[in-house]
């Protein structure tokens, strides 16, 4: 792992430069406030457009439907920003050749996967906190303070299921030259996922199977069954990276 230090530095100062931070950042900070408020506003918009002529009953809102929408929202945009963030992370700098500049200096092609995946998971995990910060303090305002430790959980279940698209993708952009095909590898797992998570036994353990235990953390509720899609999401990410390990240490650069 020769110059591991050096080259994490590299990546985050990177992901600063380019805005790429900054664009995830404020991202996540906007939908993480705009959830709360859809979620308390919605109701009272659908009965104001249906007008006087149609009766339509809805629900009032509760701490569950802001928690619900939350996870829909950050969910959804954090998975759209892991692949865009990971499909070029490895197959631009081979098309451009700078992947065999750096690695002529004393640098492992261990290590250079490992900073960029650092950088990767950095900027994801800023956005997380960053949107499900402002998210807590909306639904606080508008609801009640969510559990805080279940709360902090949701964040971490959140995050790890960002990780799994962005380890998918970043194992295309490994494989493949182009970050199209990257990022085409990346919605083709997610579409999987979704498909497998609908299966009996086997759905529990996906990433996608994350959402509904960080949901119950939220509301201060147990979920014994919490370590299924942890540990399923787990071994598709260590999967992920080690592969794309093994195979960037045969390619030519």
């Amino acid at each position: 792992m020769t110059s591991l230090g050096v080259l994490v530095g590299k990546e985050l100062l990177e992901q600063w430069r380019t805005r790429r931070l900054l664009v995830v950042t404020v991202v996540f900070a906007a939908f993480g406030l705009a959830s709360p408020l859809l979620a308390r506003y919605t109701p009272e918009l659908v009965e104001a457009l249906a007008g006087s002529d149609f009766q339509i009953e809805v629900p009032p809102p509760t701490i569950a439907d802001s928690i619900a929408q939350i996870l829909r929202n950050l969910g959804q945009t954090g998975v759209l920003a892991a692949i865009l963030l990971a499909m070029g992370s490895v197959a631009t700098e081979k098309e451009h050749g700078t992947a065999a500049l750096v690695l002529s200096k004393p640098a492992s092609r261990p290590a250079f996967l490992l900073a960029k995946v650092l950088g990767l998971l950095a900027t994801l995990g800023i956005g997380v906190a960053v949107g499900t910060a402002a998210a807590y303090l909306y639904t606080t305002l508008l609801f009640e303070a969510p559990a805080s430790a279940g709360y902090v959980g949701m964040a971490g279940m959140l995050l790890l299921q960002l990780s799994a698209y962005a380890a998918i993708t970043f194992l295309g952009s490994v494989l493949a030259r182009s970050a199209i095909a990257a990022a085409a590898l990346g919605v083709g797992a997610l579409l999987i996922v979704a498909i497998v998570a609908a299966l009996p036994t086997i759905g529990a353990y996906t990433p996608g199977a994350l959402l509904g235990p960080a949901a119950d953390w939220a509301l201060g509720r147990s979920s014994p069954d919490w370590w299924q899609p942890v540990l399923g999401t787990a071994v598709v990410i260590g999967a992920a990276l080690a592969t794309a390990i093994s195979a960037f240490r045969r390619q030519e650069l």
